[in-house]
């Protein structure tokens, strides 16, 4: 009989991120077979029943995923703490509980894509699975294209290192529009970037991941994708 890690179990049944789902069982909130399990390091087979608050976790889903555009304003978390609006309370009632392939920050919008399966989100998160992100950036004040172009062998911010796949200058102007792709999205990266080099960014559309492209959806629009 398989046996697999209980937060490997709740991510692959589509509750949350196996990340999230470790920090759900050491709050004391998981049982199984009716009894609380307050350690990750714990392995569960398809016979064990999996509670979560008390409610049965469903049975594993097929692996379904979604391309969604975030408009601006929105924070993609389930729960905020400082009470701003979210992604996840804004998104269209049919659909079925689902976590985020990575983020896009409060004031970024474009392509999210969504899912109901944490493995399937990992491994579209995974730097070593090299899914290429595309952005449209808009950004104020002069860009020197012979200094940008640098980041794409790498440059080093307050000690953390960035790299681009490629950057391209597609509109000039007082509000120059770029192009730029990544492999790996930390946290604010381009932002980071750009002010790095006296730029300020005034926009961020992300518009594709992977195979995935942002099309036509409209803000706020969900659209369901092969996979």
């Amino acid at each position: 009989m398989n046996q697999k890690r209980l937060a490997k179990a709740m991510s692959d049944a589509g509750y949350c991120s196996r990340r999230d789902a470790e920090k759900i069982i050491l709050e004391s909130r998981v049982a199984v077979d009716g009894k609380i399990i307050n350690t990750p390091a714990f392995n569960v087979t398809d016979q064990n029943k999996i509670t979560i608050d008390g409610k049965a976790l469903a049975a594993k889903e097929i692996q379904k995923i979604w391309l969604y555009h975030k408009p601006a304003g929105l924070v993609t978390t389930h729960k905020d703490p400082q009470d701003r609006p979210t992604v996840f309370e804004n998104l269209p009632a049919h659909l079925p509980r689902v976590i985020s392939v990575g983020r896009l920050d409060l004031n970024s919008e474009g392509l999210l894509l969504l899912t109901n399966s944490g493995d399937l989100a990992r491994k579209f998160e995974l730097p070593s699975n090299k899914f290429i992100r595309v952005y449209k950036v808009r950004v104020n004040g002069y860009v020197d294209m012979k200094a940008l172009s640098g980041v794409t062998k790498g440059i080093t911010i307050e000690g953390q290192r960035y790299r681009v796949e490629s950057i391209k200058l597609t509109k000039a102007g007082n509000n120059s529009w770029l192009e730029v792709e990544l492999a790996e999205g930390k946290n604010r990266e381009i932002r980071k970037i750009f002010s790095h080099f006296g730029l300020s960014v005034n926009r961020l559309i992300r518009i594709s991941y992977g195979p995935y492209k942002l099309g036509d959806l409209k803000p706020g629009e969900v659209a369901e994708a092969k996979l």
